[in-house]
């Protein structure tokens, strides 16, 4: 149940910290406007609460491994919302990114 949750928390933290910073680019260099450019911050802040929530306690383990959730969530968010091809390099690094992530975050430890 923790690791569903710690993937869940994941997943929202890259909703928040990806999309607010497409808004916050779609604001400055789209011309879209202060009203997206303030959803971007507000959405980026969200993630940096999101991210204490882990149930993992250690800082440096939490947001390495949520490198790897960023990385494949960026390509993902540039399919959806931008039309973004990935080619099968971006597909497998993506896939190295969710590994190491998992192994970082789930791997087993004697503690």
């Amino acid at each position: 149940m923790l690791i569903a949750r710690s993937i869940a928390l994941f997943s929202l933290a890259a909703l928040l910290e990806i999309g607010g910073a497409w808004l916050v680019w779609q604001g400055v260099r789209e011309h879209k406007g202060w009203a997206w450019i303030g959803a971007g911050v507000i959405a980026l802040g969200l993630y940096g609460f999101v991210a204490t929530l882990q149930p993992q306690g250690d800082f440096a383990r939490v947001l390495a491994a949520y490198g790897g959730v960023f990385v494949a969530g960026s390509l993902a968010w540039g399919v959806i919302a931008d039309g973004y091809r990935p080619d099968r390099w971006d597909v497998v690094g993506a896939l190295v990114c969710l590994a190491g992530m998992a192994v970082i975050m789930y791997a087993p430890r004697g503690r």
